[in-house]
């Protein structure tokens, strides 16, 4: 009756953790692991017929901003010409192709040459498409003056420069001149770099005015279009998307729709340092202030939009006089080494979560592996060696345990036979046993318990390492960040578990020998929804288990012996 009980209160305390880990899943910004919710759409509405600028101007709040404002309001309507005189343009480098409108110099597209899309069936097709405004999707970066009648992203501007990167150019410009409004003119410069995901934006403020002129510069990212969250009983490949923002006290500060929604997201308002930027899986864009420049960070809903964005306010501009502006504006792959050279922090938009402190030594152990190989597949086999050569002798003890275990089992067996009506009694006498032979009934617990943490954080390397997208590996597996397409690797993962279960001595209750076969099939079944990588890791680790086990078993002088499941 007691291990009944101990199996039945193990089992809650079991099903407790699951759902303790989906909520903590959910308050780090993530979709839960293993009971999503399906997170509410957001369509972008295509602009209205005749509507001209104001139906298609996303991420303005407020209307025009009168001289001496509040700062923090985005306008939505800056007395620019309609939206039909504007028009678009692209320019293109050996990694993007960008679309540019006239209307704010905004940019409306990136198009990434060298990173395949996917089609219907998540096969590679084309390239990918970060940025872009169309009536199924809004996703643009835009910038403009507030604090007066001044140029904003809805201004229209007269573009000159390059459109493409020639042979033997390391970069290019592309300029747009607004009008004189309000006594200020506003010059943004864009500068395209070969081979760079980044951009350089100059925004220059010219007072053409008599009177002194004090503007506040902001640069937002919008985005409309957020596509239904997966409703699966298991998604394990739910990522976070949204906003977010990063300052130098508070660090990378993930933003929930829905609290955005609410009006109660948490965020530094004010800081000095750091960036703003739209995250979702593999991909980010993201506005960058040099360090040292005072700004405001927002974050607001329009209509069915979302915007982030920082306002900076600029000193005071004389007649005649102009102020420039320096910015980084990066939309690209979550490539880490990339990430960490443009900006100190901006490979935060890489999201491990709480496991970053193992996960980023995991992913650069991973990447200097697959240099030597050559392939993401055969990197993680490595990764997942040099892994247990790092724990062998603390995992080691655990084996020896659990052989130990499996010595005594016998005599455990006959104990429970003859005190079989006296529970207390076959209790003691186990535990006389336990201290006799020196094993620790929960010495075998170690193996598992040592990878725990290791392999949540390699699961978030493999989940969010832009590197394993469209990653062959051998045969059939194409991508080693879907799942198998026919479930050969969970299968393997399967049996593997079930052989490695085998292996270890069984419990002396029935019910909880049941378990212990009931328990690995229940998490096998997890894999079939898993990227391939991930099941590839688990794989090569039960492998090498069960080598280690068998030796440790073959020494200790316990022939292996396999305990198949008997329920009756």
């Amino acid at each position: 009756m007691n291990d009944i009980r101990r199996t039945i209160l193990w089992v809650v305390f079991g099903f407790s953790m699951v759902l303790l880990w989906d909520q903590w899943q959910i308050h780090n910004g993530r979709q839960a692991t293993f009971f999503p919710k399906p997170t509410p759409a957001v369509t972008a509405k295509a602009p209205a017929a005749g509507a001209g600028a104001t139906a298609a101007t996303p991420g303005a709040v407020p209307a025009p901003v009168a001289q001496g404002a509040q700062p923090g309001a985005v306008p939505q309507s800056g007395g620019a010409a309609p939206a039909a005189s504007s028009e678009r343009f692209t320019v293109t480098t050996d990694l993007l192709k960008l679309t540019f409108d006239t209307e704010g110099g905004s940019l409306v597209r990136s198009e990434f040459l060298e990173v395949a899309g996917d089609d219907a069936q998540g096969k590679p097709a084309g390239n990918f498409v970060l940025l872009e405004q169309s009536p199924e999707r809004v996703y643009v970066a835009q910038s403009g003056l507030v604090g007066g009648d001044f140029p904003t992203h809805k201004t229209v501007m007269a573009a000159s420069g390059e459109r493409a990167l020639k042979d033997g150019q390391d970069q290019l410009e592309v300029r747009f001149e607004s009008p004189v409004q309000g006594g200020v003119k506003l010059v943004k410069t864009y500068t395209l770099k070969r081979g760079a995901y980044d951009v350089a934006v100059r925004h220059e403020v010219v007072n053409a005015g008599s009177a002194p002129v004090a503007p506040q510069l902001y640069m937002q990212l919008v985005r409309g279009g957020y596509p239904h969250a997966s409703s699966s009983m298991m998604n394990p490949t739910a990522t976070f998307t949204g906003p977010a923002v990063y300052t130098a006290d508070k660090k990378f500060q993930k933003l929930e729709l829905a609290d955005i929604d609410k009006g109660k997201a948490d965020f530094q308002r004010e800081a000095t340092a750091g960036y703003v930027a739209m995250v979702q899986h593999y991909f980010a864009s993201a506005w960058i202030l040099p360090d040292g420049t005072k700004r405001e960070n927002f974050v607001r809903k329009v209509d069915d939009r979302y915007a982030v964005g920082m306002i900076a306010p600029l000193e005071q501009v004389a007649p005649g006089a102009a102020k420039a502006v320096a910015a980084t504006f990066f939309a690209g792959p979550q490539t880490e080494k990339a990430l960490e050279r443009i900006y100190p922090g901006l490979d935060l938009v890489k999201d491990y979560g709480v496991f970053t402190i193992l996960a980023k030594p995991l992913y650069w152990l991973l990447d200097k592996i697959h240099t030597v190989v050559g392939n993401w597949g055969w990197a993680i086999m490595g990764l997942v060696l040099l892994i247990k050569i790092a724990f062998y002798w603390l995992q080691a003890k655990g084996y020896q345990s659990m052989a130990k275990m499996k010595a005594i089992n016998p005599r455990v067996m006959q104990l429970r036979e003859r005190y079989k009506d006296n529970p207390q009694q076959m209790q003691q006498e186990m535990m006389r046993i336990y201290r006799e032979e020196k094993v620790n009934p929960i010495g075998g617990c170690f193996p598992i318990m040592v990878q725990i943490p290791v392999f949540i954080a390699l699961y978030w390397v493999l989940l969010t390492s832009v590197e394993m997208r469209h990653a062959p590996w051998v045969g059939w597996i194409h991508d080693l960040s879907v799942p198998d397409p026919f479930f050969i690797l969970p299968a393997v993962m399967t049996l593997t578990t079930l052989l490695q279960t085998a292996l270890n001595p069984a419990p002396p209750d029935p019910m909880q020998a049941k378990l212990m076969w009931f328990m690995p099939l229940a998490f096998s079944v997890m894999f079939f929804f898993f990227p391939a990588g991930l099941v590839l890791y688990w794989i090569t680790n039960n492998v090498l288990s069960i080598a280690q086990q068998w030796l440790i078993n073959t020494r200790m002088g316990v022939p292996p012996e396999f305990n198949l499941p008997k329920f009756r």
